[in-house]
């Protein structure tokens, strides 16, 4: 046996799929679909009817969950399509940073500082002015396909 510490650069998660595969027909309005490689809540679907050539084809409007942009695909309804993981969880907002990061506290009891404030103009003075009046926030955070972002926010009062 060798003398040498091995060192594997890794990357991946424990083998975690960021996708699932579902049948491009009975994906719903108001599911989850990964649409030109982005995860975007389907908004609308409608299903044409089979042709001449066999496949039923179904076209999905999608709002991206991140960018808020509109996408459009066309599937056939037999083939299979990917289904973003979606999870919301709430932490507890702990100090928002000069550069635009926040502090979030994790029910473990650890601090989360890899989140940026949300580009959404709304939510974001919302957040400033909870925080500047020294209320407890709490922020939702949706994360899909290795991306966070906060996307909701609660207070639970004063400090």
């Amino acid at each position: 046996m060798s003398e040498e510490d091995h060192h594997f650069e890794s990357k991946a998660d424990a083998g975690a799929s960021k996708t699932f595969p579902q049948q491009a027909g009975t994906v719903r309005k108001n599911g989850y679909i990964v649409i030109k490689g982005r995860p975007c809540k389907v908004v609308e679907v409608s299903t044409s009817k089979t042709g001449k050539h066999g496949h039923a084809k179904c076209h999905f409007v999608g709002i991206d969950i991140f960018t808020g942009k509109k996408v459009e695909d066309i599937v056939p309804s037999s083939h299979n399509c990917d289904i973003p993981h979606v999870n919301r969880t709430d932490y507890q907002l702990i100090d928002i940073s000069e550069d635009g990061f926040v502090s979030l506290l994790t029910e473990s009891g650890n601090t989360k500082d890899d989140l940026r404030l949300p580009t959404d103009d709304v939510l974001l003075t919302q957040i400033k002015t909870g925080f500047a009046e020294g209320k407890d926030l709490i922020v939702t955070v949706m994360s899909a396909m290795g991306e966070e972002q906060i996307c909701a926010l609660k207070d639970i009062g004063p400090k």
